[in-house]
């Protein structure tokens, strides 16, 4: 089914831009555009978008607002999708957009907007109640891996941490697999490692899949945001 999209960004050329590149698309029906938090939300209780993709930035104070909407939406429209856009590579924003559950949450640098067909896919999945993290900002994490001896994700294997940094971007099994070229089985068995070392609660394989990748980013992020050369 075509997407209703809200878009919410403060710099009109830009917005003007994406309305147009996403009008364009077939996957797209309609588009509704806003430049502030209050318009957000006065535009998703009178239009009830499929998906918000917002810019992280906006007024009125210009400091985290995409990801307040994200957060806000999760209890009050659970079922609408949001898409937060970002200059930077700013974890702590990612890791705060995903602090309440990753299912229908997206965090792209602005560089993907060039891609059309990317920013749609991301889209759709964050619709369909999938996650997506942006690749650049996962290997930003990655970049500083430098963790405690208590930190459980120091148990895994180089082999199992490059499958859980896969998982973080929101690949599905069937990714991990052509990425690394492995068998889905092979890759299968890592996650269920990797669900063990954790020690994660046997329950609904989504839910510890989820929260894999939240203590991964979590354990990831906190070595990022504690080095002040790499904001």
């Amino acid at each position: 089914m075509p997407l209703r999209v809200l878009l919410a960004e403060d710099n009109a050329l830009l917005r003007q831009g994406l309305v147009r590149m996403l009008m364009d698309h077939p996957e797209v029906a309609e588009v509704r555009e806003c430049a502030s938090l209050e318009e957000v939300r006065a535009e998703v209780t009178a239009y009830g978008p499929d998906v918000v993709l917002t810019d992280l930035k906006m007024p009125p104070a210009h400091r985290d607002e995409g990801v307040v909407i994200g957060r806000e939406l999760r209890l009050s429209n659970p079922g609408t999708g949001v898409v937060v856009l970002s200059n930077y590579l700013e974890a702590e924003h990612a890791l705060a957009l995903l602090a309440d559950g990753s299912t229908g949450r997206g965090y792209l640098l602005k560089d993907r907007v060039g891609d059309v067909e990317q920013l749609v896919a991301a889209l759709a999945a964050v619709c369909r109640g999938e996650s997506v993290i942006d690749p650049q900002v996962v290997d930003e994490l990655m970049r500083h891996q430098a963790r405690s001896a208590t930190s459980p994700i120091a148990r895994l294997t180089s082999r199992e941490r490059e499958v859980l940094a896969l998982v973080a971007t929101g690949a599905a099994n069937a990714a991990v697999a052509q990425h690394l070229v492995i068998t889905q089985r092979a890759v299968e068995k890592h996650i269920n490692a990797i669900f063990a070392k954790l020690e994660l609660p046997i329950g609904v394989a989504r839910d510890r899949r989820v929260s894999a990748v939240l203590l991964y980013l979590a354990d990831s992020g906190a070595r990022t945001l504690a080095d002040p050369g790499r904001r």
